[in-house]
Parts: structure tokens; sequence; C-alpha cells
């Protein structure tokens, strides 16, 4: 083991302090929209990296290197980008037209008071095909509006329901990020974690769902909104979500998706060939920054632990939480102070992944419930930072079609996100985990 070393931790507070100021700053001082995204993440990164490397004493600069080669050759690394690329490609295949036609078939087929559950029921499953919660939320949250507006529902509650929904898939998606950086970050097979969230989060979704219906009963309604939708173009997300959990391999299913949507947005005539192969490489480079964030955060990750950071770390968590239930908890918070410090659930879960490995070692917890916890309180503590990029890309969307909301107003309607909250906590203290097979 190495020497605890609690200095060895001063790249991670050198990365938080630049990080979280400046984006403070962007948004809130010189009021640039969307600022705290306007903070090149890599670059504050690099920095801290660097900041590591002149704290690794006794080694030459090529030693230096070595160490971090190790780290960010570790097998799950590489596939954890692999994955990235894939899940991209996917994304840029079947792009926004499949998604809208999944929410306006549903609010076709649904009684106009009942629109406000579907669109949460939507959020929840375009969020778990696409994989991601930012592009939900950027998709639905016109649909939304459109229906609070057309309907009499309130728009807090219309907006809040799509981000609580995203949040859903987010947490869920067999190509969500998170859900890649987790299971390969702790070396677990995804269909394993997807069962353990799955008790988790069904819970807080049927709650949830029961809330806005009994809220939706006081609304005056009056029309609904539909528009014309293509059933087929649904075909690619219900492929990937039948293949990943039945446990057909990761790989094997995003392939189905992206040849499956390939096929169908040809065939349909949606795309011609050239179309269709820029939307794979648009896909593919909107994953560049996650990938370079895995590669810099391995590097780092690499030299802190040779520094006796991460004992350091662990000794003081040790101290505080005690026991199988209180070594949860305690992942669960890193994760979400991690979060905090950085508004991107993706980057939190990368940085806590192999501090929470050494945790789950030492609490005895499986490597399935570990990456659970990081995902779920990833997406618990994201889904409700006012400055995070699920409630600013709906603060932004209201307010290109008309409406001026507050944050405050949104995270009063994340119904979803507080039960989550709820049931995990339930899971960790009063139901205990199955013995693995």
């Amino acid at each position: 083991m190495k020497k605890s070393n609690p200095l060895a931790l001063i790249p991670i507070g050198v990365f938080v302090v630049f990080y979280l100021s400046l984006g403070i700053i962007f948004e809130y001082v010189m009021k640039i929209p969307m600022g705290f995204y306007s903070v090149p993440v890599v670059v504050a990164f690099l920095v801290a990296l660097f900041v590591a490397v002149l704290q690794t004493k006794g080694k030459r600069l090529e030693e230096k290197f070595e160490i971090m080669g190790t780290g960010v050759g570790d097998k799950n690394i590489i596939t954890m980008l692999l994955i990235f690329m894939l899940a991209g490609i996917f994304v840029g295949v079947v792009g926004r037209s499949s998604a809208e036609s999944v929410a306006y078939f549903m609010l076709s087929v649904t009684p106009p008071r009942m629109a406000v559950v579907v669109i949460f029921v939507v959020a929840c499953f375009v969020s778990t095909a696409m994989g991601t919660s930012v592009g939900t939320i950027t998709l639905l949250t016109p649909i939304a509006l459109a229906i609070a507006e057309g309907s009499g529902f309130s728009v807090p509650l219309c907006v809040g329901t799509v981000v609580g929904g995203a949040m859903f898939g987010d947490n869920l998606s067999f190509i969500s990020d998170t859900t890649i950086a987790a299971c390969n970050g702790q070396g677990c097979q995804m269909k394993d974690k997807f069962r353990t969230n799955l008790a988790v989060v069904v819970p807080a979704a049927a709650v949830t769902l029961v809330l806005i219906f009994i809220l939706s009963m006081n609304a005056d309604i009056s029309d609904n909104i539909i528009k014309e939708y293509d059933m087929l173009l649904i075909v690619p997300y219900v492929l990937v979500l039948i293949s990943g959990i039945i446990g057909v391999n990761v790989f094997v299913t995003l392939l189905i998706g992206i040849l499956s949507g390939s096929a169908i947005m040809l065939v349909t005539g949606s795309v011609d060939f050239p179309t269709l192969l820029s939307g794979m490489g648009t896909g593919a480079s909107g994953m560049f920054e996650t990938s370079m964030v895995a590669v810099l955060v391995a590097a780092l990750g690499a030299l802190i632990k040779h520094n006796g950071g991460f004992e350091a770390l662990l000794s003081g968590i040790r101290r505080i939480f005690k026991g199988k239930k209180g070594g949860q908890l305690g992942i669960g918070l890193l994760v979400g102070l991690m979060d905090i410090a950085t508004a991107n659930n993706t980057v939190a879960i990368v940085m806590a992944n192999p501090i929470a490995s050494e945790m789950a070692k030492d609490y005895g917890i499986s490597s399935r419930k570990t990456a659970s916890i990081l995902d779920t309180y990833s997406c618990i503590f994201q889904g409700v930072l006012p400055y995070g990029a699920q409630i600013l890309v709906a603060l932004s969307a209201a307010s290109t079609l008309g409406f001026e909301l507050s944050a405050f107003e949104i995270i009063r309607n994340l119904y979803y996100p507080m039960l989550l909250l709820i049931s995990s906590l339930v899971f960790i203290f009063l139901i205990p985990e199955k013995k693995a097979k």
C-alpha cells in the first residue's frame, strides 16, 4: 500500500477551483448564456495534470509518463473509449426524427388530460433509447411547452417533467456515457448494473407518475398537440433497448442499432448516404471531449494514486463512514460532490471511479452495486443543479419560444430526482443487496 499523503490530492482541488470559479464568473458575473459550459474542461484537467506531474518527486519525466500510461492503458479505459464512439455514431445515425415519432405517437393515443403523464413516459423512453439527457431535453421541451400552451397545464410542471424523465434514461440507458463510464470503471457487465438500477428507479418513476397524474387532475384542459410521425423510425431504439435488456454484448447492441438505423434512414429517404456518413462523423465527434476527459482523468488518477492521494482519501472516508451501508452512502456522496464541482455527471463518475473501486474492495461492495450508486447519485445531483446543463438547456429552449422561467421554478417540479434519492436510500439502508450468482 502507498503511504497516505493528503497533499497528493491538491491537483483535484486545483481542478475544482479553476473550473468552478471560472464557470461561476462566466455564468453569473459576465452573464454569458450557458457560461458554465464555456469553460473548457479539458484545459482544466490539463492544469491539474501539470500540478500532479510537478508533485511526483524522485521520478524522471519519462518515468512519470510511464505511470500515466499505466492508468490510460487500462482495459476498462480503452473499452470505455470505443463504446463512447459507437454510442455517438448511433445517435448521429438516428437523429431527432425517431425520438419525435415516439412522442407524437404516444400523445396521439392518449386522452389530453394524460398529456403530462405521457410526456414523462416519453422522456423516460427517449432518454433511455438515446442515452442523453441533454439531447432529450432539447428535443422534448418544445413539445412540452406546446402541450402547456395548448392544453392549460403549468409550464414549470411540463418542463420539470421532461427534465426528470430525461434523468431516468441518463441513469439507466445502455448507451448513456454515464452508464458506460460507471460500468467500465468498475469492471461490471452493463446488464448486471441495469438490473440493479432497475429495482431502484422503477419505484421512484412509478410514484412520480402517480404524483403527476394527481397534479394533472387539477388543471383546466382544452385540447392536445398532435403532429405527424413515422412508426418505422422507432425501430432502431426498440432494438437497442431489447438487445441491451436481454444481455447482448454492448458492442453488438450498438452495431445492431447503427445498422438498422442506417438501413431505415436510407430506405425511407430520410437521408442520403453522404448525409448519413456525415451524421456518423458528427455523432462520433460529439464524444471527443468526453473521451479526452476519460484519458486525462486516468492519467491524473494514476499519478495521484502513486503519490498516496487515494490512500489519504480512503483513510478519511473510513473514519466517517462505517460498515457496508456507510460505504455505499460514502460512494454516493463522493460522486455527488464531484458533480457539484464539475456540473457534469460523466466527468464526476470518471473522477470518482478509481476511488470508488478502492472503497468497494474495502467495504465489500459488489462492482454492479458500486456502478449503480455512481450512476444514480451523479444523475440525482446533476438533475437538480441550477447551473447544470440539463436545467440551463431547458431554460434556453423555453426562452427561445417566449417562455420566461427561473431555474428554481423548474427545480420545484423535479419530482423524479427527489424520489430517486429517497428510493436509493431505502435500497442502501433497508433492502440488502442480493448475492451475485
